[in-house]
């Protein structure tokens, strides 16, 4: 069975969808964009991503190609063409088609792109089963990472250098040795009960799942501390772990050259954190 594409409008067979090459997007990554997590054929935390896209469209200035109430139509309706169980779902605005300038185009009409994929459940249940090694690198991204902008060469770079060292995520250093988060993930430790992460700010992403997670805490046992970690907290926690859209809670076993706890996935990473579906 083919692919389908919702495109502008249209759903067109994958393979043959196609933007203009003077989509702001595609020149300017003039755009933002979301990843819903599909379970059993259900959209998970459709609301606050829905919420996270219109704050991003807002931030830039870009209009919504579409009404509100239709955006759950038309990801419902990539998962059925596309017979998605497991998966996502990513869905992507630009500002537009206009000759290329830098100043925003006076009457350009904003692009939408929506595509799905399946992922085997067990892809995320391997690497869940033993953890993730994660490598650090410098954040070189802008200073406004809270706009899930298509602004990602950064992250793309922090990720294949992880990619090169072994590792499946890395965890970015500001200027002050501080974690700010991953290249498609938050970051997490746990010590003594207490789960640590940055509070949010122009400098992290503020991940649909993280505030999924927060709303749990207390039902599990937990208390949460959100405040900055470095190098020398990872060394002393007791857990590690990043959370995403696409990996929900997935344990962290070494950092760099430092193992966390005996190296095995911990009690807090085999907790069966609720979702929204």
């Amino acid at each position: 069975m083919s692919r389908e594409a919702f495109v502008n409008g249209e759903y067109t067979d994958y393979s043959k969808s196609y933007v203009h090459i003077e989509d702001r997007g595609y020149q300017f990554a003039d755009g933002v964009y979301e990843v819903f997590a599909i379970l059993d054929s259900k959209i998970v935390d459709f609301e606050g991503h829905i919420k996270r896209l219109y704050r991003s469209l807002k931030e830039l200035r870009i209009n919504s190609p579409i009404q509100k109430k239709s955006y759950k139509f038309h990801i419902k309706e990539i998962i059925k063409r596309n017979i998605i169980k497991d998966g996502n779902v990513y869905l992507q605005i630009t500002r537009g088609v206009a000759s290329r300038d830098f100043k925003f185009p006076e009457n350009s009409k904003s692009s939408i792109v929506i595509i799905g994929k399946n992922i085997p459940s067990n892809y995320y249940n391997d690497n869940f089963s033993k953890g993730i090694n994660v490598k650090t690198t410098k954040d070189i991204r802008w200073k406004r990472v809270d706009i899930k902008s298509l602004n990602l060469l950064p992250p793309v770079l922090a990720k294949q250098y992880a990619v090169d060292n072994n590792c499946a995520e890395a965890w970015l250093l500001d200027e002050e040795g501080y974690i700010t988060e991953g290249s498609s993930s938050n970051a997490w430790i746990v010590k003594n009960k207490t789960v640590i992460t940055r509070p949010t700010s122009f400098s992290i992403l503020n991940g649909i799942t993280r505030t999924t997670l927060i709303k749990s805490l207390m039902k599990v046992g937990y208390k949460l501390a959100e405040r900055k970690f470095n190098l020398r907290d990872i060394k002393d926690a007791d857990e590690a772990f990043i959370t995403s859209a696409t990996q929900f809670v997935m344990p962290v076993t070494k950092v760099n050259n430092i193992k966390i706890g005996n190296g095995n996935v911990g009690e807090f990473g085999q907790k069966d954190m609720p979702l929204t579906l």
